[in-house]
């Protein structure tokens, strides 16, 4: 089969009058200039990404797409250069490629959600986060998919054109965790000893940060117990041996001091009316 024939059937157009010899040394030294352009140009693209922490996760996505852009302009030069006419094949591709984002619009959806997490980076590998009703640490992030580990055990893979259009909590970015509890004791017990019982506790936890100092008030009256209210810092890696090491150490603490700690319930008199 003659090559004017597979380049017509491809809606291309090639002019045999324009292929000489200084043509094909034009058309090899612009092979060559753009040969060495593209790796000049992937060198210091490079270079610029791996200063870039935002970029540096794209940094092989972004390397791929630019050598491969760069390489087809190469390529339509070189087409035209040698008089192959390539403007149906430009406008044939550009309609393939409209077809393809379309087909794989959610895919892409999630690519450039990927890339904008990436950029942007409300979140990074080993961050506590809450997002969309999910509550982990960050395992992974890809293009397309963000893996969360789950306190649980659970890895999920949550899109990331979902999670770039909902609101994230960052419990880790800032260092440090507030640690909020709340606590009820009888009224008989006085206010001053159930503040001692807890002080106790929170003292005797190293993780606890003192400063901010940790902060302990009575926050409300209820049908039958007062609420008291414990904050106390800590970093964001010890948040939850802080969390149960007071939870545990409260019970002891009122169970020394003889706080009655109150729980709902119901009581029943009977009448004798004989």
């Amino acid at each position: 089969m003659k090559l004017d024939a597979v380049l017509s059937g491809l809606g291309l157009k090639l002019n045999p009058g324009a292929l000489t010899m200084d043509k094909v040394v034009h058309v090899l030294l612009l092979i060559l200039v753009g040969v060495v352009v593209i790796r000049v140009v992937l060198k210091l693209l490079d270079r610029v990404l791996a200063r870039s922490k935002s970029l540096k996760s794209l940094s092989r996505y972004i390397h791929s797409v630019a050598k491969i852009s760069m390489a087809f302009i190469l390529v339509l030069m070189v087409a035209e250069d040698v008089g192959i006419h390539t403007t149906s094949l430009v406008a044939m591709l550009s309609v393939a490629g409209l077809a393809v984002s379309l087909a794989l619009q959610n895919t892409l959806s999630n690519v450039a959600g990927g890339i904008m997490l990436l950029v942007t980076t409300p979140f990074q590998v080993g961050d506590y986060v809450e997002a969309d009703g999910i509550s982990g640490t960050v395992h992974t992030i890809d293009l397309s998919y963000t893996a969360i580990l789950t306190i649980d055990g659970k890895e999920i893979f949550v899109p990331n054109s979902q999670l770039s259009g909902t609101k994230i909590i960052n419990y880790t970015i800032l260092g440090r965790r507030r640690v909020d509890l709340n606590f009820t004791a009888s009224y008989d017990a006085p206010t001053a000893t159930v503040k001692q019982a807890i002080g106790e506790v929170l003292e005797d936890i190293p993780q606890i940060i003192a400063d901010p100092a940790p902060e302990i008030h009575l926050s409300d009256y209820q049908a039958s117990s007062i609420q008291y209210v414990v904050r106390a810092w800590t970093a964001a890696a010890d948040y939850w041996t802080v969390y149960y090491a007071i939870q545990e150490g409260v019970r002891e603490a009122f169970d020394r001091h003889g706080v009655e700690m109150t729980y709902d319930h119901l009581n029943v008199h009977i009448l004798d009316r004989k």
